[in-house]
């Protein structure tokens, strides 16, 4: 559906999109940015600073709709068409941005993907003991291919390796202020390395290592990142709202076997499936807590002074009570 969606609207466009590009080339030689989710945006703007070149950057996500639910408007595909640097997960999500990316008019246009940055520390989507599967899983006599893990930005470690890639994409678009661009960057790794090491010493001096969450997963870069162990009722990008019976039994039986003081959920969800699992263990008195996933900032959020680094530190809050 997205698909045929974004070929109609490249359609639509294709008329107009020259003369309006014309003006958007000549617009005071601004350089313009655009970036599909709030960390890459957050990410840029950490780089540009004080922004010497005057680069306008859009995040395209900035409405509270989640990478998986995202379609993009035919003016999304405008802006795409004529930005200077486009900047994207590159997963399944993201599918609809191939032909978004085919309609090009500004032929020097940088573009980067997240998955495609990380390489080999990409990891592929997994279904762990007791971890609900989707339900309509179609067998093709083919082979399937891997689906991987799109939430790369929830790891301050991914997050040091893709802002050092932006830095220098941005330096290739912008020569003239490469410096400012570099000293920014070698801050803002500074205070991820040491949110990073923050994040290792709560890990080391917890009573407990493991994360329980009676949700979707979202979390896997960052658990890999701390040697955690996770059980959860449903994969990361998984649409499944209601849990099985055996789920819940499942899930409220590890909370019991490993001592758990909390059962975990993501930002902006119906907490029903956490209670329920707090219902049926042996204490009933676990707390349920949530960890931000950035799947839900908004345009609102971030003038009212929301950041990446920001809702990481108060990630770490809440993982510092849930494995005491």
């Amino acid at each position: 559906m997205k698909r045929k969606i974004l070929i109609l609207a490249v359609a639509v466009l294709a008329l107009g999109c020259l003369t309006a590009c014309a003006g958007n080339n000549a617009d005071n030689g601004k350089i313009k940015i655009v970036t599909t989710i709030f960390p890459e945006y957050d990410w840029v703007m950490n780089i540009l600073g004080e922004n010497p070149g005057g680069a306008e950057v859009t995040m395209l996500l900035d409405s509270g709709v989640d990478l998986h639910s995202f379609q993009p408007t035919a003016e999304d595909i405008l802006k795409i068409a004529s930005c200077d640097m486009f900047i994207y997960v590159g997963g399944e999500s993201d599918a609809w941005v191939e032909d978004a990316l085919r309609n090009a008019q500004n032929k020097n246009r940088v573009v980067i993907n997240l998955l495609e940055v990380l390489g080999d520390k990409v990891k592929e989507e997994e279904l762990v003991e007791g971890m609900q599967g989707e339900e309509e899983e179609d067998e093709d006599e083919g082979e399937e291919e891997p689906e991987y893990d799109e939430h790369v930005w929830l790891s301050l470690k991914n997050a040091d390796i893709l802002t050092s890639a932006i830095a220098e994409k941005l330096a290739q678009i912008d020569p003239d202020n490469k410096g400012v661009y570099a000293s920014n960057l070698f801050q803002y790794k500074t205070k991820l390395k040491s949110l990073d090491e923050a994040y290792q010493s709560v890990v080391n001096q917890a009573s407990v290592k493991t994360l329980l969450f009676g949700d979707r997963f979202p979390f896997r870069y960052l658990v890999d990142d701390y040697n955690l162990t996770y059980y959860a009722a449903f994969v990361g990008c998984s649409a499944e709202t209601e849990a099985s019976f055996e789920t819940i039994a499942f899930l409220s039986k590890k909370v019991d076997e490993c001592s758990l003081h909390a059962v975990m959920t993501i930002e902006g969800t119906n907490h029903r499936i956490a209670e329920t699992i707090v219902q049926n263990t042996a204490t009933k008195d676990q707390k349920v807590l949530s960890l931000d996933s950035m799947q839900s900032v908004t345009a609102t959020d971030v003038k009212n002074g929301v950041t990446y680094l920001g809702i990481m530190e108060k990630n770490l809050d809440v993982l510092k009570e849930a494995l005491k």
